[in-house]
């Protein structure tokens, strides 16, 4: 068993995610708004590695009122334990889970032990299916994703990923080395992962697109 997985974010009209080497605002206020009424309905949140490195994000609601025990607990995919100890993520605002591999330096995970549950799977990274079924048998029966390209690659590779929204705001960026929704090296032609429109809204001057993944 899986916890149900959606994945949201949001990207310009040309695709984008974020710059080479750091995330950006895209979508408009009232989409934020709805990315955190989103959080309050999924027991967990869940981002790669990298996005704690580059943005230190909080995982938490704050951007409309809410309990502090309705927070759900971040997890992070982190198969060496290269979390940072001064991370927001660390703090007591929630429960936090790190996901390593066994091949994570034992000095670190003890170091993070102090302050969050670990979850050890995977030889030199971090296996994924089996990382879900153990986060499901504590409970954790639903996430939203917010990962990064590589970690939403990983996750749709696997079969992992049950429904999709994201959020088209009205800017361009380019830029080869800009991140796209889903980077890696890419699904072949007969393989890829497939869409089920499920529904077309207009958030200030931004397009929200839901879907459910067809495998």
């Amino acid at each position: 068993m899986k916890p149900f997985i959606h994945l949201n974010s949001a990207m310009t009209v040309d695709g984008k995610i974020a710059t080479e080497k750091s995330s950006m605002k895209i979508s408009g206020k009232n989409d934020a708004i709805r990315v955190h009424q989103l959080r309050k309905k999924y027991d967990g949140i869940m981002v790669g590695i990298n996005t704690v490195i580059v943005d230190n994000p909080k995982l938490t609601i704050h951007k409309i009122p809410s309990k502090i025990e309705e927070n759900p607990v971040r997890i992070i995919i982190d198969s060496n334990a290269r979390t940072p100890l001064n991370s927001k993520v660390l703090n007591n605002n929630a429960k936090t889970i790190i996901v390593v591999s066994n091949n994570a330096p034992q000095d670190k995970i003890e170091q993070l032990e102090k302050h969050c549950e670990i979850i050890k799977t995977g030889d030199k990274r971090v296996d994924l299916k089996d990382a879900m079924e153990k986060l499901y048998n504590k409970g954790i029966k639903s996430i939203l994703l917010e990962g990064g390209s590589t970690l939403n690659f990983s996750m749709f590779q696997e079969q992992l990923i049950d429904k999709l929204t994201i959020c088209i705001g009205s800017e361009i960026l380019g830029g080869k080395k800009s991140k796209t929704l889903v980077d890696g090296r890419g699904f072949k032609k007969d393989n890829c992962v497939n869409l089920k429109l499920e529904s077309i809204n207009k958030i200030d001057e931004d397009v929200l697109l839901e879907y459910s993944v067809v495998y």
